[in-house]
């Protein structure tokens, strides 16, 4: 299965100033499979050890002797470790507390060898006492798969390169195309799982299951790692987010959660969250300002999931809804569309998004975002063009350009672009190269 990742995990490879790798991300994302296929296909051979209830691995980093840890880990792997040939892949690092320290020394003692770790963020996010090494690792964050990946998985390599395409305007006859496809990446969401059950079988219930599994292994992990006082609190926020989308203003409120109920109750709920890489946090700014960062406004965000595909299990959407856009669908059909633009976003920028709204009008715009320029962005479910937000934001600050994405052509008037919501990975991504 194709990741796109797999380019930066090249570049770590050969970069001569490579220190040790940690790749975070939530859980089922696809970590373990893509290091073990990079291990398999850049290395003659490779040390896999996981280290969840592992007993060979007890003691392993009793102290932070790198030549002892590299003859215990390859008498317990069998394999001969040489630097620049062998890759050295710690899985569920979380599981060893002082595993993530030992890798400060690696940096400063044993740098020629190639060695990366993968954990949860839920996992990483919760041990005390042991020191994450800032400044000796590289990290890379690795998240659902996106569109352009769907298309790979399902065998559409050649519609999937041609988003890439100079003229983006000349997709148009392909439009129908495209959009079919994103309905059903709106299903399936970007799960490495369900995906690959939907490219193997296109059986739709078949995915639902596995997408209900992995919502209830999140549960699952919740149990086993959250302090029970904490923990409905982290349900109630977690089990919150399919209803806090379908509203209008989807800023996050929690009176949706349980009446009266106040921030400083479920801050500490959101974090985890947050820090298990299962949901995104957009928070408000009041300015289009640069930079962004100065005018934000923390006590204001809308909360996304971590797969758009999950949160259509979690709210139970009808197949035939999502795929064929039926009347049924309208009053959540934003809610999954704007899901899908977060989710896209913020696997291709690695950066903060904003949206912004006014208090004292209904204007709102669903994401702003800077990279040079300050971007305002609106989303439509559809073809429907009407922009007002953005063309009275647009009117009083000449400086910023507008976007608006939606299932009408790539058409460009002036500082207000229209992105087919289908180019939306391949636009972004292009604008940060």
């Amino acid at each position: 299965m194709r990741r796109k990742i797999y380019n930066s995990l090249c570049q770590w490879k050969d970069d001569p100033q490579r220190k040790p790798l940690v790749l975070e991300g939530a859980r089922q994302v696809g970590k373990t499979w893509t290091l073990k296929e990079f291990g398999k296909i850049n290395f003659n051979n490779m040390v896999y050890i996981n280290c969840d209830h592992n007993p060979q691995t007890a003691g392993l980093f009793q102290d932070f002797d790198i030549q002892r840890i590299l003859r215990y880990l390859s008498a317990i792997s069998g394999q001969t470790i040489i630097p620049g040939k062998t890759f050295i892949f710690l899985d569920e690092i979380q599981e060893e507390p002082l595993g993530l320290t030992s890798l400060k020394y690696f940096c400063e003692n044993a740098r020629e060898y190639h060695i990366a770790v993968a954990g949860s963020l839920l996992g990483l996010s919760v041990h005390e006492g042991s020191g994450f090494p800032v400044g000796k690792v590289d990290e890379l964050n690795m998240y659902p798969m996106t569109f352009r990946e769907f298309l790979w998985a399902i065998g559409q390599e050649r519609l999937a390169d041609l988003l890439d395409t100079e003229n983006p305007e000349n997709l148009s006859p392909m439009a129908d195309t495209f959009i079919e496809l994103l309905r059903q990446y709106y299903y399936v969401g970007g799960m490495p799982e369900a995906v690959a059950a939907y490219a193997d079988s296109q059986d739709l219930k078949r995915v639902r299951r596995i997408q209900d599994r992995i919502v209830s292994d999140y549960d699952a992990d919740f149990s086993k790692h959250i302090p029970a006082a904490l923990l409905p609190r982290v349900r109630m926020v977690w089990n919150s987010i399919p209803s806090q989308l379908a509203r209008e203003n989807k800023k996050f409120t929690y009176s949706i959660m349980k009446k009266g109920a106040r921030a400083k109750d479920y801050d500490m709920a959101i974090t985890w969250l947050k820090d298990a890489g299962l949901v995104y946090p957009v928070t408000k700014v009041n300015q289009f300002s640069k930079p962004l960062n100065f005018y934000e406004d923390p006590d204001a965000f809308k909360l996304y999931a971590l797969d758009l595909g999950l949160l259509g299990a979690m709210a139970q959407t009808d197949p035939a809804d999502i795929l064929t856009g039926n009347t049924g669908f309208v009053e959540y059909k934003g809610a999954f569309t704007e899901q899908y633009v977060a989710q896209q976003l913020i696997a291709t920028l690695h950066n903060k998004l904003h949206y912004y709204s006014r208090s004292d009008s209904r204007m709102e715009l669903d994401f702003v975002y800077q990279s040079g320029n300050v971007y305002a962005i609106e989303v439509k479910a559809e073809e429907n063009l009407n922009a007002k937000s953005l063309k009275t934001i647009l009117d009083k600050h000449p400086e910023v350009i507008g976007l608006r994405l939606s299932m009408s052509g790539y058409r460009k008037e002036d500082r207000l672009i229209n992105i087919p919501l289908y180019l939306v990975e391949s636009w972004f991504g292009k604008l940060e190269e």
